[in-house]
């Protein structure tokens, strides 16, 4: 039952990595179809993100008041009736109106799911949990490339929200299956609502957000702007620089799946800080001017992101305690949000006005930034 509990969680994690990556692959079609700028789908994505990191927020009190299990099966419901929305968008503000349902769907899924596999699985498990979400990101883009070749592009924003609607389902037959952490359960719906305020207060909480705002300015720089560096800096053809930059969600995908064997055993901290070795050295295969060294570069930059953001979020009941990590996860949701939202729109003002060979040194400063925060944290947690 243990198991069986645990496989839900990861199909139901799938549930979230399959719209992520269905925007962008459909977008080309999508501006064209509503004849808007191909900017346009920064306004979709920034509406879902704020939506993601409202709910984020609110994740503690609805977690506390329904029970992860709930807010888990209702938010996905949320997202399969916002990915039906979508497909039946016939302009531009119907997108921007369905990103709102989407987006806070999606985050109370995040936060709800992190927190209980945090409390109540191994890091490996964490790990693996968010290999699942790869394999969701790495699923729909072939399903839009599909429905784009034989019908439009309508058709796969139905058929994954039809995927979702199943998920749904097989999640409201298991509800039993949550039964098995009852009396933990409990014990989290009792619990004192810690607030955002009440979050910032603990020693360390800060430090840790701060890292994990910078783990995810640098990955989400990695994920969308790898095919221009590769196409503007190292000289490769659009389709090229396509297929190239999709390896970096290979490598994280492929990478998560790795550390989960290892991560019990080495322990979270120093997973984090391996994998963010790893991707400084990835960024240094960028530095070096050459086609095949930029493209091992994003593969190694993959590799090392792998084992950051599930052993961030695993490592906080131990650090924080129990009663605190679902309020502190929540949040870290958000600061995860607003890094992935803003920080790459930066970037691109700087390689518009000045060079896209500033890439490496721009996510390098965030790799670092993350290194110095991650320390503070664990200097001062270990002292407590």
């Amino acid at each position: 039952m243990y198991l069986l509990l645990l496989a839900v969680i990861y199909l139901a994690f799938i549930s979230l990595g399959l719209p992520d990556s269905l925007l962008g692959s459909a977008w080309p079609t999508v501006r064209v179809d509503f004849d808007v700028p191909l900017s346009y789908m920064g306004i979709v994505s920034m509406i879902i993100s704020g939506g993601t990191i409202i709910s984020g927020l609110m994740s503690e009190r609805l977690t506390k008041k329904l029970g992860t299990r709930a807010v888990t099966t209702v938010s996905v419901f949320l997202t399969a009736i916002a990915l039906l929305g979508f497909s039946t968008a016939t302009e531009f503000h119907h997108l921007c109106l369905w990103g709102i349902p989407y987006g806070l769907g999606a985050g109370a899924i995040d936060a709800a799911l992190n927190n209980y596999v945090a409390l109540h699985y191994s890091s490996r498990h964490m790990s693996w949990l968010h290999c699942f979400w790869g394999v969701g990101t790495i699923i729909s883009p072939y399903i839009m490339s599909y429905a784009l070749t034989h019908s439009i592009w309508n058709d796969g924003y139905r058929a994954v929200s039809y995927i979702q609607l199943g998920i749904a389902l097989i999640l409201v037959l298991t509800l039993p299956l949550w039964k098995v952490n009852k009396s933990a359960a409990e014990e989290e719906k009792n619990a004192p609502v810690l607030g955002i305020r009440g979050a910032l207060k603990i020693k360390g909480v800060p430090y840790l957000l701060t890292g994990f705002f910078a783990y995810c300015a640098a990955e989400s720089t990695a994920m969308l702007w790898a095919s221009s560096y590769l196409e503007g800096v190292r000289g490769a053809s659009k389709d090229e620089a396509a297929a190239f930059g999709s390896l970096f969600f290979i490598g994280i995908t492929a990478g998560r799946f790795l550390s989960g064997f290892i991560s019990d055993n080495l322990g979270d901290n120093k997973m984090i800080r391996i994998g963010t070795g790893i991707a400084l050295f990835g960024i240094l295969m960028l530095i070096l001017p050459f086609r095949i060294t930029s493209i091992i570069g994003f593969i190694i930059i993959g590799l090392g992101c792998a084992p950051v953001y599930p052993c961030i979020i695993h490592s906080t009941p131990s650090n924080f305690g129990a009663e605190n990590s679902q309020g502190i996860i929540g949040i870290q949701m958000a600061s995860a949000y607003v890094g992935s939202t803003f920080m790459p729109p930066i970037f691109g003002l700087i390689a518009n006005h000045i060079s896209l060979k500033l890439m490496p040194l721009y996510m390098a400063f965030f790799f670092i930034l993350l290194l110095i925060m991650i320390g503070r944290t664990e200097k001062i947690c270990s002292n407590k």
